[in-house]
């Protein structure tokens, strides 16, 4: 089986040229793919539109409407982060549809894994509000389409954008059946993300986040999925994973001050697909959030693509790296492994 992309031109309309989160990111992607000549090499599969009732499973119906709305009267400012223009809605739902058809595809066996390459991102779109850049919670959506719809139980959802993902945190803190991952910036927008923060309820312990310093580049990246994210996964043992991927921990990126490189998100990337191998059969699917350097976003996709279709070797990292700070992140894994229900 293939690995496959999903993009429409349609996730082009969202745009606000000043803005860090425009059309030009994935105009930038499309072109690093189409220069790399991989996209004969994959399984191109079409977009579809989520459903309300899929939208309404994680958002609340007054925070639809009030995004609808404004994009019916022309568009604005959700708040000073997060724009609407007239295509807005049309775009988001097309997104969290792109998602869910990926979740569909590699459920159902068309394909081993799929790169969804949506704009705009999605994982801070709590259940009541869109939020930093974010209009629906795309991950949220295919997730639980998989577990409504396509008969899995449990998911584990792998956040490594550079900001933590509130939003999907909040939808799932008291779900025992979905497991949110989330190596993040801390303290950093949003400032949620705490080690400390668990899940709740019935969800207590299928929360993990791992809050990282500035500056945390690849090998302390390789360090805590190694010794923290993959040990949790591999005991929550979920049916699919589906990946917020996130571009903007490299060195480059303007919005946020973390010193990952390419080779370091291709090695991510590695770690992931052998996790999925050795829980799930492989099931994974990745879903593009931020990166802001439109170089690196490109150059980060892509190889993350070679990972998924088993040619790490083919990563071009023309970047480099940045000097890591020396950070002894050891008591920090320690604290979170003593505390964590499925690290003890």
């Amino acid at each position: 089986m293939n690995t496959a992309y999903l993009v429409d031109d349609r996730f082009l309309l969202h745009d606000d040229f000043d803005h860090p989160e425009n059309a030009a990111r994935l105009r930038s992607v499309l072109r690093t793919l189409e220069s790399s000549q991989i996209l004969p090499e994959l399984t191109r599969l079409e977009p579809r539109d989520a459903t309300m009732d899929e939208i309404v499973a994680v958002h609340h119906p007054r925070m639809i409407q009030h995004t609808q709305r404004m994009a019916l009267f022309g568009g604005g400012r959700l708040n000073p982060d997060t724009y609407v223009v007239p295509e807005s809605w049309e775009v988001a739902t097309l997104a969290a549809g792109a998602v869910a058809r990926a979740v569909e595809a590699v459920v159902g066996g068309e394909v081993r894994n799929a790169f969804a390459l949506v704009r705009p991102p999605g994982h801070h779109a709590t259940p009541s509000t869109a939020m930093g850049f974010c209009l629906i919670n795309h991950v949220a959506v295919a997730a639980q389409v998989a577990r409504q719809q396509l008969g899995i139980q449990r998911v584990a959802i792998i956040d490594w954008d550079t900001h933590h993902g509130n939003g999907t945190q909040d939808i799932f803190y008291d779900d025992p059946q979905v497991l949110y991952v989330s190596s993040h910036t801390y303290p950093f927008y949003p400032g949620t993300g705490h080690w400390r923060e668990l899940g709740s309820g019935a969800g207590e312990g299928t929360t993990l986040n791992i809050p990282l310093p500035a500056h945390t580049g690849d090998r302390a990246f390789e360090r805590v999925y190694e010794t923290l994210v993959a040990r949790a996964v591999r005991r929550f043992a979920p049916e699919l994973i589906i990946v917020s991927a996130g571009y903007d921990c490299h060195w480059r990126d303007p919005l946020a001050p973390m010193a990952m490189s390419v080779t370091g998100f291709a090695r991510l990337a590695q770690l992931v697909v052998a996790l999925a191998d050795e829980v799930c059969n492989g099931r994974l699917v990745c879903a593009l959030e931020g990166g802001y350097d439109l170089q690196a976003l490109a150059e980060g996709v892509l190889a993350t693509l070679r990972v998924l279709q088993g040619k790490p070797e083919l990563v071009a990292d023309s970047l480099g790296t940045h000097p890591e700070a020396k950070l002894d992140l050891e008591p920090m894994i320690a604290a979170i492994a003593r505390i964590h229900p499925l690290l003890t």
